[in-house]
């Protein structure tokens, strides 16, 4: 619990669905600048990676404005099979995604959505912000048939201080700088100070490799780009 933003789960819920609202139209733009323009092509490389196929069902958990939804529109080939589940109304609002694709409002904790309806699980970017991880892969594994895989992105604290210290900077300083002329919005500072302070505070890597494990997948493992980009993956049992 960030105690600095909110005081329970609800009013975590509440803090969050407000902070993506008020910042969805600016969101895209502010993720090109995080990722130095290379956001798109390591999300599409990753769910390679993680085994996305043509013509496989996909559910995007937290799609946003549809970063990695549109990723998966190009490798599964029709836009029809991918499905974006988020809580924001803002987010779904400012989402660009390929006609086709469904946009629901939904929590990860509980997905709207019938077992086994999907063969491929994605989210980018936000394991730090769910607020039970137990429920939320719970409902991965129930949702998904058997054998299905999932892939989980997230931003993960790099080791040694130098590294910790240079990209604080650069998440909470550089970022919202170039933000604030490209958006010309003041109020992206508060995003990207929450942003670096979930990623300092969130679980071990090893919490989350064993509650994947825990919650009925296997093949559990973490993959880690530049030091800072983890990528999860997993199989449900076939």
């Amino acid at each position: 619990m960030l105690t600095a933003y909110y005081r329970s789960a609800e009013d975590k819920h509440r803090f969050v669905s407000h902070l993506f609202d008020h910042m969805a139209s600016h969101y895209d733009r502010l993720d090109r600048i995080l990722g130095l323009g290379r956001g798109a092509w390591y999300r599409g490389q990753a769910l390679r990676r993680a085994g996305l196929r043509p013509q496989q069902r996909v559910l995007d958990v937290a799609v946003g404005t549809g970063l990695v939804a549109r990723e998966a529109v190009g490798i599964v080939g029709e836009s029809t099979l991918v499905v974006g589940v988020d809580p924001s109304p803002g987010m779904l609002h400012s989402a660009k995604v390929p006609p086709g694709v469904r946009l629901v409002q939904g929590r990860a904790e509980a997905l709207p959505f019938r077992h086994g309806a999907f063969e491929f699980l994605s989210m980018g970017y936000a394991l730090r912000h769910l607020s039970d991880l137990a429920a939320a892969f719970h409902e991965f594994h129930r949702v998904l048939t058997p054998a299905a895989r999932l892939c989980l992105l997230e931003i993960t604290l790099p080791h040694g201080r130098l590294a910790q210290a240079l990209l604080k900077t650069y998440i909470r300083h550089v970022v919202p700088s170039v933000g604030r002329l490209c958006t010309r919005s003041g109020d992206t500072a508060q995003l990207w100070r929450y942003y670096w302070d979930t990623i300092a505070t969130c679980v071990p890597a090893a919490y989350v490799l064993g509650t994947l494990h825990a919650c009925g997948f296997e093949r559990v493992r973490r993959i880690v780009h530049q030091g800072i980009l983890s990528e999860y993956q997993a199989c449900k049992r076939s």
